[in-house]
């Protein structure tokens, strides 16, 4: 602990730059059993107390130290059903187009924000997630409760929770092999270079890094983009332009999901 401390003191000193207290939290993650070592820790950074914090927010994303998401979910899920409850009192006074933009604006746009997190968590942690898209889905095609929601999905073209996450993760490392994402992801991934002569030499593939925990380290974009990435088609891995690879992945993972 003491030589991350001294770390961010010197890259703070170097950048010019001051803690703010009122701003500033510390969350540790890692194995429950070695967070429980440090259960009321405090630093001293340069005279500002900085305690330790279960829940915390980072560019609108509430963050906790197992990366489960689950309050950040429970969030985004409340604000979204009362959104979706708004729109259903004005419904009869909009148009299929007006509530689709509605929906859209305020219910879609929260489910996809930042939704490359929830990438290879479990289906468990995406059901509430799920249900907000069902509810929309109900609501903008005027479907009963009761009614199957895969057929009203795939008449609105609308992939589930899980494939949007995994959509954003393979659209982030197609722009991160083509110069169009920032350094930082494109330095996480590196091309596949057999020993000796293989045919899998020309499918673009990538290396997949050992993680040793599934649970988190199998989450993360170094692991996960690649992991996806070498799954796909070289015919969409080949795609000329960005619009050329959303239509084709869209396309892939639509069948996928729905078999059709």
């Amino acid at each position: 602990m003491e030589k991350c401390v001294s770390r961010l003191r010197a890259w703070m000193t170097a950048n010019f730059l001051l803690l703010n207290s009122d701003k500033t939290e510390v969350q540790i993650f890692g194995p429950k059993k070695y967070r429980n070592n440090f259960p009321n820790l405090t630093l001293d950074l340069d005279g500002v107390k900085v305690s330790q914090s279960q829940l915390v927010k980072n560019l609108g994303v509430t963050m906790d130290p197992d990366l489960s998401f689950e309050y950040h979910i429970k969030q985004i899920t409340r604000t979204a059903f009362f959104h979706l409850r708004n729109i259903a009192k004005i419904l009869k006074f909009l148009s299929k187009d007006d509530a689709e933009k509605l929906i859209h604006a305020f219910v879609t746009s929260r489910l996809d924000y930042c939704n490359v997190l929830f990438s290879g968590l479990p289906i468990t942690h995406l059901k509430n997630v799920q249900r907000v898209q069902n509810a929309a889905a109900r609501l903008l095609t005027r479907s009963r409760k009761f009614d199957h929601i895969t057929s009203t999905l795939i008449s609105l073209h609308w992939l589930p929770i899980q494939a949007r996450a995994d959509f954003k993760v393979l659209l982030l490392t197609y722009k991160s092999l083509h110069g169009l994402a920032p350094l930082y992801l494109s330095g996480l991934l590196a091309p596949y270079c057999p020993a000796r002569t293989l045919r899998s030499q020309d499918a673009g593939y990538l290396v997949v890094p050992k993680v040793k925990k599934k649970t988190a380290g199998g989450r993360a974009f170094s692991y996960r983009a690649p992991l996806l990435w070498n799954k796909l088609p070289v015919s969409i891995k080949e795609s000329d332009t960005v619009s050329t690879f959303k239509i084709r992945l869209k396309t892939l993972l639509f069948s996928q999901f729905y078999d059709c």
